[in-house]
């Protein structure tokens, strides 16, 4: 009858594995054969799906990284909340050779060490005395003692023990003498000054002008 509630069961055709013949499914509102689910008027499925589903518990979530910068830029008393870089399009550049006859330098947003700056060490607090605010250039040939604690990184969840996890300079050598690349004669560090405009106009392009003195090919960015 027109306009009166189908109760006709409906055939929807699936690529799943052959299951037995008439099977029963927990409500018995769906009934599985061979390559097709046959589904009938019937409660719903929902809690027995969650029931037979592997999902990950309530907390085990992403970090709200940006959420919470946010709300960090509010109360230090901004009057707006932070806006990210968010462009339409990258300017994606890609290699002119294999990386293996490249000449790779890193960019890191570690700071040098600064003894008179207060604690810079695995886990310690925040530590806005330890920034930096003009680029700078290093000798990629020895080590250098570079810190993070003047950035804003998850200190609950991280030990900021391993300096390969912001400044891998001593690795890229040993790559650079597997013969994997060519190592830049110099690394340089970006400063985090939360200037979008003093980065785009003045950070970024001197680090360019110093990427291209020593002819390299590409960089590596190393952002903590």
């Amino acid at each position: 009858m027109p306009g009166a509630p189908s109760t006709a069961r409906r055939s929807v055709l699936l690529t799943v594995l052959p299951c037995p013949l008439g099977k029963k499914l927990r409500t018995g509102s769906e009934i599985v054969t061979r390559r097709k689910i046959d589904i009938a008027p019937g409660p719903t499925q929902g809690r027995a799906m969650a029931d037979t589903t592997h999902f990950a518990p309530e907390h085990d979530a992403p970090l709200e990284y940006m959420r919470r910068t946010r709300e960090y830029y509010l109360a230090l008393g901004y009057d707006n909340p932070y806006r990210w870089a968010h462009y339409v399009d990258a300017p994606f550049q890609p290699l002119k050779k294999p990386l293996k006859d490249s000449t790779l330098a890193l960019i890191t947003t570690a700071a040098p060490y600064q003894p008179d700056k207060g604690d810079q060490g695995p886990g310690a607090a925040y530590n806005a005395a330890a920034k930096f605010y003009t680029v700078y250039s290093g000798d990629s040939a020895i080590d250098h003692d570079t810190r993070i604690s003047h950035i804003g990184y998850d200190r609950k969840h991280a030990t900021a023990t391993d300096s390969n996890t912001w400044f891998p300079l001593p690795l890229l050598r040993e790559f650079a003498a597997q013969g994997r690349f060519t190592l830049a004669p110099r690394f340089h560090g970006a400063p985090t000054n939360r200037s979008q405009r003093v980065t785009i106009e003045t950070d970024a392009p001197e680090i360019l002008a110093r990427c291209r003195q020593d002819q390299a090919d590409a960089a590596l960015l190393v952002p903590t």
